[in-house]
């Protein structure tokens, strides 16, 4: 998900669920290390839970990047082993990691005793290119709860790393919810979520049912918060206060907006995150066409988003 849960996104699926984790974009351990890029820590504490997701393939650096993050309020810092981006591969670490759990275990090793009681977990894949899960996944997930990990979230799809692009791996290699399901019984101790296909609560409740510990759902999220997000609470954790609706969502934001207008923050860093607000629902076009429209003026604000809810709401009467 980098270029899309940076900290307004995340600040906007917030006000649908109390309760939801949220990650951040990707933060490579380089960066935080030796780029001094700490600002790519910056969150607002109103977005927690929250944990940090890392990237890298050096012990030494993701633990520096770990103490360096460690005070910075995140419920749980990430290792991503499951990016088959070219970028990610390029710097020898994400999903390209699945080839050497042994490496991967002191990582996580290493970014433990750095943490200082701040967990550290694990996203993964399957496996990668010829690799057969069925061998790979349970010697990848036995060496990293040696060395300590106790949460993983497992995309369940291989990553083909030469000859797919970052979207065809969200889309052509076949899930294999079984093989995940297969893993929780022979890892009881570990607390497994299932992340890849998953595209509404129905199905995450299904896989929970079945007896995994969480559900990790991205883009099926993203362009519908309110079908995903809002009842989560109510229908995942128990929460007996009602639903978030999508108004309610947008208007708790104006507030935000308002605030970057004044830092100088142009609003669509803001609104391209709200776009799919009212997926599904009649008038759901007129509200994109009209922050589509204007989300690049100089002087928009609130007042857009106002302008966006009127549109909407004639056009579905």
């Amino acid at each position: 998900m980098m270029d899309w849960t940076d900290r307004y996104c995340r600040l906007f699926h917030r006000q649908f669920s109390r309760h939801a984790l949220l990650y951040t974009e990707m933060v490579t351990a380089a960066a935080l290390v030796r780029g001094g890029a700490e600002w790519l820590l910056d969150h607002d504490p109103r977005e927690y839970p929250l944990a940090l997701q890392l990237g890298g393939s050096d012990p030494g650096e993701l633990a520096a990047a770990v103490r360096i993050a460690r005070d910075r309020g995140f419920c749980e810092i990430n290792l991503n082993v499951g990016c088959p981006s070219d970028r990610v591969q390029s710097g020898c670490f994400g999903a390209v990691l699945m080839r050497e759990p042994d490496l991967v275990a002191r990582i996580v090793a290493a970014m433990i005793e750095a943490a200082e009681g701040v967990e550290i977990t694990v996203k993964c894949r399957i496996g990668v290119d010829e690799q057969d899960p069925h061998i790979v996944l349970p010697d990848f997930l036995a060496a990293i709860a040696r060395a300590g990990v106790r949460r993983v979230a497992i995309h369940a799809r291989k990553a083909w790393l030469e000859g797919l692009d970052p979207k065809q791996n969200r889309e052509i290699p076949p899930l294999d919810y079984p093989l995940v399901h297969a893993m929780k019984d022979r890892f009881p101790q570990l607390h497994l979520s299932i992340n890849g296909g998953i595209t509404s609560l129905d199905a995450a409740q299904a896989r929970l049912a079945a007896g995994l510990d969480g559900v990790m759902i991205g883009r099926a999220a993203y362009h519908q918060p309110a079908d995903i997000l809002g009842p989560a609470d109510r229908r995942i954790f128990g929460d007996s206060r009602p639903d978030v609706t999508a108004e309610d969502a947008v208007r708790a934001m104006l507030p935000v907006i308002e605030a970057e207008r004044a830092r100088g923050t142009p609003i669509h860093r803001v609104t391209r995150h709200m776009l799919g607000a009212f997926a599904g629902r009649p008038g759901a076009r007129a509200w994109r066409r009209v922050i589509s429209d204007g989300q690049h003026l100089k002087t928009a604000g609130p007042e857009l988003v106002e302008a966006a809810l009127g549109a909407m709401q004639d056009r579905a009467a």
